[in-house]
């Protein structure tokens, strides 16, 4: 496994290593827009008219337009009022969570992600999300708090397993409960230009607020966290030091971000055309976990990996959850896939599965 550690080269569909190819069903570029010519050709455009990196804060008084200009765009795609960019995930999550837990007290459920963590890992009043929901809601109408924070990842990618919230509906309408929900995984690679949780019965809660943080460096191919909430929320987080005084991602690639909306739809498309093809060709499969519209495979066959190395198909593998653990295998779609190697894939599997 560990000549594969010091590749100098994408992690694109094939990876070449001492003269062998191997397909790549691994990482999280599902869009694979990281290779993605019409999108690198923006990136270098980006290059070209705003320089490499920007060393200046946000709070800065000579500021880059392409920044406001991609917050407004990335809002109104996603459905919110508005939205902050970061310069990654972990710290638009860590802005966020910081900021928003000043006049809040703070529910946490399991397995939430370490970048939205305060002060070392969190307690969760239940062990499994779906049950946390429930008894999340007895907690909150039972607390003598006003103000609510509930902090969850969206989607397991690991699982798989997307989270359904909906049965939040059921908090007392005296509470102004905030849900902040990590979505890197999910967020415009599940649903089109969406997020992957279930929340759609919240929005005629008035009582209950979604806000979102999510690394784009996943799907959306692009080295930059982002936070989406309302205005009121956003200009809180806005307020954080972090923000205010953090240097932001390269311009170049928030402005292919901006203006690549029609090279993302298209991945999309392309992505959960692949992802039906091998759904359809695994779903008697023993062993393989996945979710709905969710380009990853889980097996807990520790043996797994070094079977599709044979044939050389390469995945991602890791002890989880602990270091300790018997290796997750994680066999990741992408947009990148052609139909040959989605074939290939699904032979190999049903040799070595059934």
């Amino acid at each position: 496994m560990d000549i594969f550690r010091r590749l100098h080269q994408p992690t694109n569909r094939i990876i070449s290593l001492e003269q062998e190819d191997y397909l790549f069903f691994g990482g999280t570029a599902y869009l694979g827009l990281l290779v993605n010519e019409d999108y690198r050709r923006l990136v270098v455009e980006g290059l070209y008219k705003y320089g490499i990196n920007n060393g200046t804060s946000r709070s800065n008084n000579v500021q880059l337009g392409i920044y406001d200009e991609a917050e407004e765009l990335l809002a109104k795609r996603f459905g919110f009022a508005q939205s902050a960019l970061f310069s990654s995930g972990y710290l638009a999550a860590q802005a966020a969570v910081r900021q928003l837990s000043l006049s809040r007290e703070v529910f946490y459920a399991p397995h939430t992600h370490p970048a939205l963590w305060i002060d070392g890992r969190p307690q969760a009043l239940k062990e499994n999300v779906t049950e946390w929901t429930e008894a999340v809601v007895d907690a909150v109408n039972a607390s003598p708090s006003e103000y609510i924070l509930l902090i969850a990842n969206a989607i397991d990618n690991l699982k798989p397993e997307r989270y359904d919230f909906n049965v939040l509906k059921h908090i007392r309408e005296d509470k102004k409960v905030l849900l902040l929900l990590d979505d890197s995984h999910g967020l415009g690679v599940v649903r089109k230009n969406a997020l992957s949780a279930g929340v759609q019965e919240l929005k005629g809660c008035h009582h209950i607020e979604v806000a979102v943080v999510a690394s784009l460096a996943k799907g959306l191919g692009t080295d930059a966290g982002i936070v989406l909430a309302s205005t009121e929320v956003v200009d809180e987080v806005k307020r954080s030091p972090i923000f205010m005084g953090a240097s932001p991602s390269s311009p170049a690639f928030i402005y292919a971000l901006a203006k690549g909306e029609s090279i993302y739809e298209q991945a999309f498309d392309r992505l959960h055309n692949n992802i039906a093809y091998v759904c359809e060709d695994v779903a008697a499969l023993e062993g393989l976990s996945y979710a709905e519209d969710f380009p990853v495979f889980t097996s807990t066959d520790s043996q797994l990996y070094a079977k599709l190395l044979q044939h050389r198909i390469l995945v991602s593998s890791f002890p989880y959850p602990l270091p300790t653990s018997e290796p997750l295998n994680r066999i990741v779609i992408s947009a990148l896939h052609e139909p040959q190697d989605l074939q290939r894939l699904t032979e190999v599997l049903h040799s070595v599965l059934e």
